[in-house]
């Protein structure tokens, strides 16, 4: 499953995609309305280290399929924008499927 750079480069961002919106959704709201600010500590740090693997996963991804440096800074934007990821990777299956990269 996670033998080709576009397999693990999905993986890790919906994993740092689901992540992101555990931060945003539920650890701000209780740090800041509820007073548990180990919420954002602890996801924070887990999402941070996703946000890590993932730009690793991009740049293996991009010299792995040759992608150009606007490829990687579309994915890398991404991946900063809620829901971000989810929408690359719908792009990336289509692109695993066929083997036919999309526009960037």
């Amino acid at each position: 499953m996670l033998r080709t750079p576009i397999a693990r480069l999905r993986l890790v961002g919906l994993l740092e995609g689901v992540s992101f919106l555990v931060l945003l959704g539920i650890a701000m709201p209780l740090k800041y309305l509820a007073g548990m600010p180990e919420a954002v500590k602890v996801v924070g740090w887990a999402h941070g280290a996703l946000f890590v693997l993932y730009v690793a996963a991009a740049m293996q991804a991009t010299l792995a399929h040759r992608w150009s440096v606007g490829r990687l800074l579309a994915l890398l934007a991404a991946s900063v924008l809620p829901f971000g990821p989810f929408v690359i990777d719908r792009r990336l299956a289509r692109e695993a499927d066929t083997g036919i990269a999309p526009q960037a």
